[in-house]
């Protein structure tokens, strides 16, 4: 799987877009905003995207979701339901976040833990990890080792849980069970800041070693 970067937003925040190398289908995953710089990346690298993944629903990570959706004629697939509020509140949230106003929206699908999402010959794994947002989802591409994972796990950190629902021992418990569980050398791709793995996060995360939090 090939994994580009766009930051996007203040906020800096990673919209990936992924792509199966045997068929150059192209994914789209957290748009948080700026289309016209995605869009313009896209045509950079010849590829053209035939949906919209998210991983949860913050607005720094779907801000520009309904944009490109309309831009390319693609679903928006994803989160689970568990955000369903979060996307419904999409005008507070840009009042809350000091972003520009943006319209509610549902997906064209939920995701729930255990479906699977094929982008060519790609076979995205999805795997529910609430505590961040209720209804977060990462998504594990096996064959590569490598995982999106939001607003999860970052290196050296984790994802805040001061948002309302968000839940901390619930964080801990999706990571420990759904991320630590995947073999040590799978690579990490946070919501922000820089990649990461599991092995180094599994030794030194100080979240997770009950250092901090």
């Amino acid at each position: 799987m090939q994994v580009f970067t766009i930051p996007v937003t203040p906020f800096m925040q990673n919209c990936r877009v992924i792509v199966c190398p045997e068929t150059q289908a192209t994914a789209i995953v957290d748009p948080g905003g700026e289309a016209e710089k995605i869009i313009a990346q896209l045509d950079t690298l010849g590829l053209v995207p035939s949906m919209i993944l998210l991983t949860h629903a913050h607005l720094d990570h779907v801000g520009a979701s309904t944009e490109l959706g309309e831009h390319f004629n693609i679903e928006i697939i994803g989160p689970h339901q568990g955000d369903q509020f979060w996307l419904e509140a999409l005008p507070m949230q840009s009042q809350m976040f000091g972003f520009p106003n943006h319209a509610a929206f549902l997906p064209s699908k939920w995701l729930n833990d255990g479906d699977k999402v094929n982008v060519g010959n790609l076979a995205l794994e999805v795997r529910h990890c609430p505590g961040h947002a209720p209804g977060h989802v990462v998504f594990y591409e096996p064959n590569s080792k490598q995982v999106l994972v939001g607003d999860v796990l970052f290196k050296g950190s984790v994802g805040r849980t001061d948002f309302p629902k968000g839940d901390a021992a619930q964080l801990k418990q999706s990571i420990q069970d759904k991320l630590f569980t995947l073999p040590d050398e799978v690579v990490v791709h946070s919501g922000h800041g820089e990649n990461t793995s599991i092995g180094f996060e599994k030794a030194t995360n100080p979240f997770m070693s009950g250092r901090f939090g």
